[in-house]
């Protein structure tokens, strides 16, 4: 009954420990327990396990799930096609969701039932081997060559005008080497834009690197960007090329650019005009061959007059620059996406596609969308782990109320209508749109409830 394989189970908690291993033992080759989270580098050299159940909160830090996701990030940068299933026992969507965006493969709550903790193992693992079988045939050389544009469309959804134009500016310079630069605001989908770029140019059978500048500190920088030689610093345990190296002849896209300080956008300048690369520890340059996409959400020109970006650096980044329109710019593909997400999000959880009711559409459509396409990503993944009704409703997003919005209300508007709408759609958020909880508590029947959400186009 060994089909699980190896499972390691990281918890502070002893008890859970003694009592996972002993569930476990009878379905699993090997079950390794650890109390020490600090021990996962070790473990994970020591043997190759088939799954991984890591406890999200630990004695540090109880309720924020900052360790876990730490953990996470450790356990991915070491091997990322690790089978992770996080535990919590807090049942925070938000966090669940964030985790497995991240790079776990599921999680379960803490009390669990035992026949779901070992069926969710098995299916983890199922999933993560057929991944990897589709993943393999789909790199065989056989698989026939897709259109650039149906490749593009697939990844970037849109039918609005604004889209339209940009699909056509994407096609015309994605085929050259021209320096790109992606304006937007957060949430738009600059990342998706650039790759899609990539996959349309003579370069797209080479690297695609992705480098995250807001993330990198002023000491990493040029370790990270030009890598090291062994010995070149005190934790430069080997030979590790940077990102350029690791773009050469395909693309290298810098996101976030504006965040970078004058001295690193002095030395990231240098090594584009040269068109080569030293690493820290050598005298030796190497030289590059990257197509260079960058990306921000920062106002550069601003920026520029204000001394705070080099202006020889941008002449460099943009020779074509893209704006990509915020989704508010473009309601009407609000549809598309959604449905689009609502098949991806419903395959990957195993749920049945629903589709919206008139009055949830109306309400997508007419929210502000300060996150842009990834808070819309957000709201149908959360809609589908949580929905139970056949179609959704408006009550499957009271969450997108924005928050500004209820307190100006709260404080100025005495209207009775207005009111109820408020006091019913607080009712409904508190008890997470269970309907029967919140009509109870606001002295309703649900039938009553319902009548009044309608009435107020919720």
């Amino acid at each position: 009954m060994n089909n699980l394989g190896k499972i390691l189970v990281i918890d502070d908690n002893e008890d859970i420990l003694l009592a996972t291993k002993l569930l476990l033992k009878k379905y699993a080759q090997l079950v390794t327990i650890e109390k020490d989270p600090r021990k996962i580098p070790f473990l994970m050299n020591q043997d190759k396990y088939d799954a991984i159940l890591l406890d999200m909160n630990f004695s540090k830090d109880i309720t924020s799930g900052k360790e876990g996701f730490h953990w996470l990030n450790v356990i991915m940068e070491k091997d990322a096609d690790a089978t992770v299933i996080m535990i919590t026992a807090y049942g925070d969507v938000e966090m669940a969701v964030r985790a497995l965006k991240e790079g776990a493969t599921d999680f379960v709550l803490k009390p669990w039932q035992n026949e779901k903790l070992i069926k969710t193992i098995g299916d983890a693992i199922e999933n993560k081997k057929a991944a990897k079988q589709n993943a393999s045939a789909g790199n065989n050389g056989n698989s026939p060559k897709k259109d650039p544009k149906k490749v593009l469309k697939n990844m970037v959804l849109g039918e609005s005008e604004a889209m339209k134009s940009l699909f056509t500016i994407i096609s015309k310079v994605a085929a050259t080497d021209a320096n790109i630069l992606i304006l937007g605001e957060n949430g738009t989908g600059k990342e998706v834009i650039a790759k899609a770029i990539h996959d349309q140019s003579l370069r797209k059978d080479n690297g695609f690197v992705s480098v995250d500048m807001g993330a990198i500190t002023e000491t990493l920088f040029e370790s990270e960007l030009f890598g090291h030689k062994k010995g070149a610093f005190t934790d430069a345990k080997e030979d590790r090329p940077g990102r350029f190296e690791a773009a050469h002849k395909g693309t290298l896209f810098l996101d976030e650019i504006g965040n970078l300080s004058l001295s690193l956008q002095s030395k990231l300048l240098t090594a584009l005009q040269r068109r080569e690369i030293v690493r820290l520890g050598t005298n030796q340059p190497t030289t590059v061959d990257i197509r260079l996409v960058c990306a921000t959400n920062m106002p550069l020109y601003e920026m520029v007059e204000n001394n705070e970006f080099r202006q020889d650096l941008l002449y460099r980044i943009n020779t074509v620059e893209l704006r990509l329109p915020a989704l508010r710019e473009r309601v009407e593909d609000i549809p598309l996406l959604a449905n689009h997400f609502i098949e991806s999000y419903s395959q990957k959880y195993k749920k049945e596609v629903k589709k919206f009711s008139e009055a949830a559409l109306r309400k997508l459509q007419k929210y502000h969308w300060p996150g842009n396409v990834r808070e819309l990503q957000h709201a149908i993944e959360r809609a589908v782990i949580m929905s139970d009704e056949p179609e959704f409703e408006t009550g499957d997003f009271l969450f997108l109320l924005e928050k500004h919005e209820s307190a100006e209300m709260e404080i100025t508007d005495y209207n009775l209508e207005n009111i109820e709408k408020l006091v019913i759609q607080k009712a409904i958020t508190k008890y997470a749109g269970n309907i029967s909880q919140a009509a109870k508590a606001l002295g309703l029947t649900r039938a009553s409830l319902y009548r009044r959400m309608e009435k107020h186009d919720l």
